[in-house]
C-alpha cells in the first residue's frame, strides 16, 4: 500500500534551511519502509491571510455559497483535500521569535475550517482528521524544544489535535546558534 505523505515546508530559506533538510530525512526514512507519494505545499510562497471575505464565505452554508465565495475558498478548500487525504503530515517547523512562522500560521487558518477539518458537538470540538500521524522536524537556533520559551511544538500539538491529529512525533535540532 502506497503511503500519502502531505510535505508542509514552512523555512523562509530553501538554501541552508534546517528544517527543510530534517523533513528530507523523514521522507527518506518513510519511503525506505515502502513506498510513498509525496505532496509538496511549500509555504515559502506565501498563503494570503484570511480576511472578512473568506469568514464570510466559509461560514455560509455550501449550497447557498456565492460563485464568488466558492473562488474565494477555493485555496483553503485545496489545502483541507491535502490534508484529508494524507497518512503522514511531515511538517518543517523552522521556529521564528519562539513560535511558528507566519505562513505556517496562514496554513493552518485556511486548514481549521468547521465542518470540514473539525466540528463542535454537545461535548465540544471534535476533530476530522483522527487516524493521521504528523511528524514535525523541529529547527531553532536559540529556542530549546519543549522549554518554556518554546511558544511552537504546544501551539502546534494543540491545533493538531484540535483537528484530531493526536500521532504527533517531534524530530529536534534546537540551539543551532548556541554551540560554540
Amino acid at each position: 500500500m502506497v503511503q500519502k505523505i502531505l510535505r508542509i515546508e514552512a523555512s523562509a530559506r530553501t538554501d541552508g534551511s534546517v528544517s527543510r533538510s530534517i523533513n528530507d530525512l523523514v521522507i527518506k526514512d518513510l519511503s525506505d519502509s515502502g513506498p510513498v507519494q509525496v505532496t509538496l505545499r511549500d509555504l515559502g510562497m506565501p498563503l494570503p491571510q484570511i480576511d472578512a471575505d473568506w469568514v464570510a464565505a466559509n461560514f455560509t452554508a455550501p449550497a447557498e455559497r456565492t460563485d464568488a465565495q466558492k473562488t474565494t475558498l477555493a485555496l483553503s478548500d485545496t489545502l483541507v483535500a491535502e490534508v484529508q487525504t494524507a497518512d503522514v503530515i511531515v511538517i518543517g517547523l523552522p521556529v521564528y521569535n519562539f513560535s511558528v512562522p507566519a505562513s505556517l500560521k496562514a496554513w493552518i487558518d485556511l486548514v481549521a475550517r468547521v465542518g470540514e477539518t473539525f466540528r463542535y458537538t454537545e461535548t465540544g470540538p471534535e476533530g476530522l482528521l483522527s487516524g493521521k500521524r504528523a511528524i514535525v522536524s523541529f529547527a531553532s537556533g536559540g529556542t530549546p524544544a519543549g522549554s518554556e520559551i518554546d511558544f511552537a511544538t504546544p501551539y502546534l500539538r494543540h491545533v493538531l489535535g484540535f483537528l484530531g491529529i493526536t500521532d504527533v512525533e517531534i524530530v529536534t535540532a534546537d540551539l543551532l546558534e548556541t554551540a560554540a
